[in-house]
């Protein structure tokens, strides 16, 4: 049985005013929280079992979401406190309630219409990666991708340079070390690929990330329509 861990706990601060009284995974798009839209797809892809973090507004997200019956899953939830503990502190915090197998990590800020069933139960190496063509507003990406691995400065020169599009497959490992609290990611990546144990695959599907109002409404038009 695969497991998945939701990042749900940011505070939404580029998405103020909509997020003073909703986290953000809660706002609606296309009829029904931004969550659920993921909720649904890791249904689909046969994930029974996820754990979501939280920390704003926390007292809401399971009495929006219940115990995930409604979607043939369990949820359980990893209170982070009142300040939310970055992407790394997160994933440390959740281990206790993951499995010993390599897990699904998705953002709940963004919305894609990526198939979770297609990600690598084995990730060879500690993580594998999701990326993505570089937005717009990133347009020099955050890491390169050759030959399903990843580099950050001595990629080869085939390589593509492409954004992290926040879905990903991780092995415990990926946190080994790390003392409990608030800490990034990215130092952990930068370690994997110097270690070579960094993988990665081009995504050229249906993909955005949820920050502000004005994306949020261009989602929600898109999806109605």
């Amino acid at each position: 049985m695969r497991h998945a861990l939701i990042l749900a706990a940011g505070l939404g601060e580029r998405m103020r005013p909509l997020t003073t009284h909703t986290p953000k995974p809660l706002l609606e798009v296309g009829g029904k929280p931004l969550i659920v839209w993921h909720l649904e797809k890791l249904a689909a892809a046969d994930v029974r079992y996820v754990v979501i973090n939280t920390s704003h507004l926390a007292d809401q997200f399971p009495a929006a979401l219940g115990d995930g019956s409604r979607w043939g899953m369990r949820i359980r939830y990893a209170y982070e406190g009142p300040q939310p503990l970055e992407t790394g502190g997160g994933i440390l915090n959740a281990l206790p309630l993951l499995g010993p197998e390599p897990f699904i990590v998705v953002s709940a800020d963004i919305y894609s219409d990526f198939d979770y069933a297609s990600l690598p139960a084995e990730p060879d190496g500690v993580a594998h990666l999701v990326m993505v063509p570089n937005p717009d507003w990133h347009a020099n990406g955050d890491f390169a991708l050759a030959d399903g691995r990843l580099y950050e400065d001595d990629a080869p020169a085939a390589a593509e340079r492409l954004t992290f599009g926040n879905i990903g497959v991780y092995r415990r490992e990926i946190v080994s070390g790390q003392e409990p609290g608030r800490f990034k990611l990215l130092p952990m990546y930068r370690r994997a690929m110097q270690e070579k144990t960094l993988r990665g695959e081009r995504y050229d599907g249906f993909w955005r990330n949820i920050g502000t109002p004005a994306q949020r409404d261009e989602l929600d038009a898109r999806l109605r329509d």
